[in-house]
């Protein structure tokens, strides 16, 4: 059986930590697929629910996303908890024991603020909501359950896998003035069902 792998928030540069033979990816913009090397598919994942069939992936990856994700919007008159909703949905496109990977600037690190799009503060304890034992995003509408996989950490972000070597090299040098330090943190956690 193919091992399948999604990026949401992938952009141009899909990036597939655990090296699964088929990877996807699901992002607001338009990307022309025809040039891709990748699947793409364009879809608001914050607004709609993920467009794929439920236990489809081996692993999923949020690379600089999960901070852009409202924790709580008004929509058609009803109070909504995108956060919730897409945990929801990565919890469902999961197979059972698949991994979600997530690397997020976390609080009270600067990265956090420095985008006037980051809209969803993580902190070292905001996987407990969606981890066993306590699951406590329950009361929220979240359905899923996760365990960690390690223990959440702080991590210092590097930019190899970017492919241009210019954009490489600019990345590289704002990201050692902005996050000289630890600024990301970093989830490893399973998918139980």
């Amino acid at each position: 059986m193919v091992t399948k792998h999604l990026d949401i928030g992938c952009g141009t540069n899909p990036r597939n930590p655990f090296l699964q033979e088929e990877l996807y990816g699901v992002d607001i913009q338009p990307l022309d697929s025809s040039k891709l090397e990748f699947n793409y598919v364009e879809s608001d994942v914050i607004l709609e629910k993920l467009p794929f069939e439920d236990s489809l992936f081996d692993s999923i990856s949020c690379y600089d996303f999960l901070e852009h994700v409202p924790r709580v919007i008004e929509k058609d008159s009803k109070i909504h908890f995108p956060f919730v909703d897409l945990m929801n949905e990565i919890h469902r496109v999961l197979k059972p024991k698949g991994i979600l990977y997530a690397l997020t600037p976390g609080y009270p690190n600067k990265a956090a603020f420095v985008d006037p799009t980051h809209v969803n503060f993580i902190t070292s304890k905001t996987h407990k909501y969606f981890t066993e034992p306590k699951l406590r995003a329950k009361m929220y509408g979240f359905i899923g359950r996760f365990k960690n996989l390690e223990r959440v950490r702080w991590v210092k972000v590097t930019i190899e896998l970017e492919k241009n070597p210019i954009k490489k090299l600019f990345k590289s040098i704002m990201y050692f003035f902005l996050y000289k330090k630890r600024s990301h943190l970093l989830w490893k956690l399973e998918c139980i069902k």
